[in-house]
């Protein structure tokens, strides 16, 4: 069995997987869904900030991600907030992300890394797109040189 074939949906597995437990953080703590957020068990009050801004990230580039819908700017926004988290909420608590609750945090600004980096794998739509521009027949163009008589 040739291996290297598994790297393609392997990263899209991935992507979708750490997309969809994204999206699933952003439901919980915009809409109250699956028990609300982690912290309070309820919706974050709409447009507080930073809660209610970082689970609007979660839900839409989870969302984003998922489907592999401009995965590397969400990816790399998702990425993003989950740094900021981490050394803003979890870093000032301790050291190692063990000791402060940061793991969830670090494993999604990594994981967020990573899918911007590699992109969206095979199985998503920024591929099937790519795939339609690239089996679309070029536009014709037309002369614009004058024509004489």
């Amino acid at each position: 069995m040739n291996v290297s074939r598994l790297g393609g949906p392997t990263l899209s597995l991935f992507r979708i997987v750490t997309g969809l437990l994204f999206m699933l953080h952003g439901l919980s703590s915009v809409f109250g869904l699956f028990g609300g957020n982690p912290m309070t068990g309820a919706a974050i009050p709409f447009g507080s900030w930073p809660g209610w801004w970082a689970a609007l990230i979660q839900l839409v580039c989870g969302a984003l991600v998922l489907a592999g819908l401009f995965t590397r700017p969400a990816a790399l926004l998702a990425s993003g907030s989950m740094a900021y988290a981490y050394f803003v909420v979890h870093q000032p608590e301790d050291l190692l992300p063990l000791h402060n609750g940061g793991e969830l945090s670090a494993l999604f600004c990594w994981s967020f890394l990573l899918v911007a980096a590699l992109g969206s794998g095979p199985w998503a739509l920024d591929a099937l797109f790519a795939r339609r521009r690239a089996d679309a027949p070029p536009a014709s163009v037309t002369d614009p040189s004058p024509v004489s008589a």
